[in-house]
């Protein structure tokens, strides 16, 4: 099975009706900008833990190559870039790419963007994340496949997804979609898929998860890093 056959394009086209106003923080993604931070702050942990490197570098991934697989219209991509990486960003919607584009050239970014699943990686990376995408492909396991395939030997695999539990479901579904802070239909409660099934998938690929940190949110607090695994969760991993 083709990484190809990982595409749903019901859910390309879900989220590619979203990309006009992808970088509005109050608009239909406004909680992704809220989520944003708490992942780039994982993100920038596991880089420097990694890697051994100095956590006041400005650049930590200078010379090295990232990928953000289901890369929207690049909130990830463009702070990967400032970290100094030499960025891939993909997706399956071709307006999240035209509107990556765009706003990429407004900020003097310099981002290779390209339409398509994850077999549109070329070669291997450094870095590979791939941020709330899995719940939405239609075959997880060719999905990973794909993504393992990309990581150079040395390199990291970071994924996000939501757990299966009744909280997520009451979270981002009974209340984030119900209430419309996040757009209705976004997500389906059967595709979520727990720490332990997707650590089995990355197994299956030759991967070891070295960490995994969930992502709780509160009224309060909003999003947070957490050991409750219950809502979200984020998972490195590496060649075993």
């Amino acid at each position: 099975m083709t990484a190809e056959s990982s595409i749903d394009p019901r859910e390309a086209a879900h989220f590619g009706a979203l990309a006009a106003d992808w970088w509005d923080p109050k608009g239909s993604s406004a909680m992704l900008h809220r989520l944003n931070p708490v992942r780039l702050r994982y993100l920038r942990d596991r880089i420097d833990s990694h890697w051994e490197l100095d956590e006041t570098n400005l650049k930590p991934l200078a010379g090295r190559r990232a990928a953000d697989v289901g890369c929207g219209a690049g909130l990830l991509a463009e702070p990967l870039a400032r970290l100094g990486a030499e960025v891939t960003g993909i997706d399956a919607a071709p307006e999240n790419i035209a509107a990556a584009r765009d706003h990429a050239l407004r900020q003097g970014l310099e981002i290779d963007y390209r339409f398509g699943g994850a077999e549109a990686l070329d070669g291997r990376y450094d870095l590979v994340a791939s941020m709330e995408v899995i719940e939405h492909v239609a075959d997880p396991a060719a999905f990973v496949g794909a993504l393992a395939a990309a990581v150079a030997e040395g390199g990291l695999l970071i994924l996000s997804t939501p757990n299966r539990t009744s909280w997520s479901k009451l979270v981002m579904i009974g209340l984030g979609e119900g209430l419309g802070r996040i757009p209705k239909g976004t997500h389906d409660w059967d595709k979520f898929i727990a720490p332990d099934e997707l650590k089995v998938l990355l197994a299956q690929r030759g991967l070891e998860v070295v960490d995994t940190t969930g992502i709780g949110w509160s009224p309060t607090r909003g999003f947070a890093l957490t050991d409750d695994l219950s809502l979200n969760y984020l998972v490195t991993a590496k060649r075993a």
